[in-house]
């Protein structure tokens, strides 16, 4: 089973590096869609993953044109307050990429009603806005390997 969590031009760099930190933390590759709103050896970034760096996979894309190009055949599961279905409410595939947009305007319409993958929502009151960016990975990041049976993961230390 594996894991991938795809941030479309994300522009807070401490949201990206809180992300990365919990991509490392469970074994998920990190996809980094561009134009970005930091550079990635940003200190800000850095300091938000802490040491976790050397365990993480990180990819790079000039474009989300690129990416889909790359990605077209996979398992695509679009985040988005716009979208219909519940993110529990569907089964994720053995190899599963979360895509999110970025944290002024998420994902693209086009991208959302062009068919590309999944629309999916993480269910918040009805005049909240959205989550902040990492929380909404975390979020789905944890249903996933829910569902999965947390695969590799150690029990956790109380």
């Amino acid at each position: 089973m594996r894991l991938h969590v795809v941030l479309v031009e994300p522009e807070i760099p401490q949201n990206t590096g809180n992300v990365a930190r919990t991509c490392a933390a469970v074994g998920a590759d990190l996809h980094l869609v561009h134009p970005l709103g930091f550079r990635v050896d940003d200190a800000a970034v850095r300091r938000a993953g802490l040491d976790y760096w050397n365990l993480l996979t990180i990819h790079e894309y000039d474009s989300l044109t690129s990416f889909l190009g790359r990605h077209a055949d996979s398992h695509l599961y679009l985040f988005s307050a716009r979208g219909s279905v519940a993110h529990t409410a569907i089964t994720y595939a053995a190899e599963s990429y979360l895509i999110f947009g970025k944290e002024t305007e998420g994902l693209p319409e086009e991208l959302i009603r062009g068919g590309t993958g999944e629309v999916v929502r993480i269910p918040i009151r009805e005049d909240a806005r959205c989550l902040n960016l990492s929380n909404a990975v975390a979020v789905g990041v944890f249903e996933v390997l829910r569902q999965w049976g947390y695969p590799g993961q150690a029990a956790m230390k109380l």
